[in-house]
């Protein structure tokens, strides 16, 4: 619902005007004097604004000068009943959308109204397209070609042709975010808003007004009318992060919103209907949650109708040469000419290392040694202390079924090395083999028994 802001000093035309407008579906907002209209275009959610170009103390042609400054691309309509040239060529001259005389005609006005909210929509449109150009193509951000990683890219497929809710969990730092983009980018939604809001990050009455809205005056602060996140994601994707910290009071009022897709503000009675796809991500055993009475089953089986878990990085350690490759890319400086790889120690650090920060802890750790190294090389000297000397106990029970027999628990870890060692030398057979202390003859043949083409 576009949200249109009438400003007049006379309240007659307030009256008219609002009476004229709220049949046509929009939201309006009154104000009959300009300091206080420029309050609301500064707090509130405004779409449109009309007003009056005579007005005492601040004047139309300076609260369209201050509300450009707050929103260059807000349609601005300019009234008088004192209409000139030259006062028309200044009005356009400071960007308003248009410039009428009073008395107006209905039809014409309504018809301007609804020019100038379509071609706002297309402006913000346009720039959300814009913004979110290199976000349309996020799989290339997702960086993995490990086992766990192909199947999530499967599901990613499959799941954006779809409207249904998607919950992804997994630890903090492996990507949740990312994932989510890709779903809402590869959608029929990809054209209208992605919206994210952090769930963790609130306490429980912001939230609950960044998630639904507010009316002026129904809290302190309260200073103008808000639109939610909800209905800012209207059409398009609304990502709740970390929604297993939500209260169960919260909790009770996002289960209504995702089966009826309608609520109300904070402090307000109309009800708002909407289309959003949500997509929630949580660091958290929901699960045992419910069990401990923390969080409702009926909103977890609500938001849980695609299910998609990322694993921590240290249980995809087959991806870390990817990553750093992508990494040292990111920030080895698009001027940078010098190639930079890393010494066998480094490598030895990167794989022994549990990762507890996973991905982003990943990212930090290369940030840092691209900025600390000497030459083209990263040694285990520009590695943080916690990765020189450490140890990553294998664990055999989660990676090797019991009934597996030992011969093919075998051909599969050295077939993992072989791919390791080539990723980490880019396909160069000769230092691969060096790396894995055997002959260029020999990893040749290894390759052809596990058909590993390069």
């Amino acid at each position: 619902m576009e949200t249109i802001l009438i400003v007049d000093d006379e309240k007659n035309y307030l009256v008219v005007l609002e009476a004229l407008l709220s049949p046509e579906g929009y939201e309006i907002v009154l104000s009959d004097n300009a300091p206080e209209a420029l309050r609301t275009a500064r707090e509130g959610d405004i779409d449109l604004i009309i007003t009056d170009m005579k007005m005492p103390g601040m004047n139309g042609m300076e609260l369209l000068e201050e509300c450009k400054k707050i929103n260059p691309d807000i349609p601005v309509i300019m009234m008088t009943a004192y209409g000139t040239i030259e006062m028309a060529v200044e009005a356009m001259k400071r960007q308003a959308y248009d410039y009428i005389t009073k008395p107006f005609q209905n039809e014409e006005l309504k018809l301007t109204i609804k020019k100038a909210l379509e071609n706002y929509r297309l402006i913000r449109e346009n720039r959300l397209l814009s913004e979110a150009l290199s976000d349309r193509f996020r799989y290339s951000n997702i960086i993995g070609k490990s086992e766990p990683m192909l199947r999530i890219y499967d599901l990613i497929g499959k799941v954006a042709r779809s409207n249904a809710s998607v919950l992804i969990t997994g630890p903090s730092g492996t990507g949740k975010e990312l994932i989510a983009k890709a779903i809402h980018y590869n959608s029929t939604r990809k054209d209208r808003p992605f919206i994210s809001v952090n769930c963790g990050a609130l306490t429980e009455t912001l939230l609950e007004s960044e998630l639904f809205g507010h009316e002026k005056g129904a809290f302190t602060g309260a200073v103008a009318m808000k639109k939610g996140r909800f209905e800012l994601a209207d059409g398009g994707t609304l990502h709740l992060d970390e929604v297993g910290e939500t209260s169960p009071a919260l909790q009770v009022k996002l289960l209504r919103v995702l089966q009826e897709m309608e609520f109300e503000r904070v402090g307000g009675t109309k009800t708002i209907k909407v289309d959003v796809r949500v997509i929630s991500a949580s660091n958290r055993n929901l699960k045992k949650d419910i069990a401990q009475d923390v969080f409702r089953e009926d909103l977890f089986y609500r938001l849980n109708v695609i299910h998609i878990e990322v694993p921590p990085l240290r249980e995809r350690v087959d991806d870390i040469p990817l990553l750093v490759k992508h990494f040292i890319e990111k920030y080895g400086g698009d001027d940078s000419t010098e190639k930079v790889t890393l010494s066998p120690d480094a490598w030895k650090a990167l794989y022994s290392y549990s990762w507890p920060g996973n991905v982003r802890e990943l990212e930090n750790v290369i940030e840092r040694a691209v900025v600390l190294k000497s030459g083209g090389v990263i040694t285990a000297r520009d590695l943080p202390d916690q990765l020189i000397g450490s140890e990553a106990e294998f664990d055999v029970d989660r990676f090797i079924p019991p009934d597996m027999p030992l011969s093919k628990a075998l051909d599969q870890i050295e077939e993992k090395l072989i791919r390791r060692a080539l990723a980490q030398c880019d396909n160069v057979q000769a230092h691969a083999a060096a790396m894995l202390g055997i002959t260029k003859s020999l990893i040749q043949h290894k390759m052809k028994k596990y058909n590993i083409v390069i």
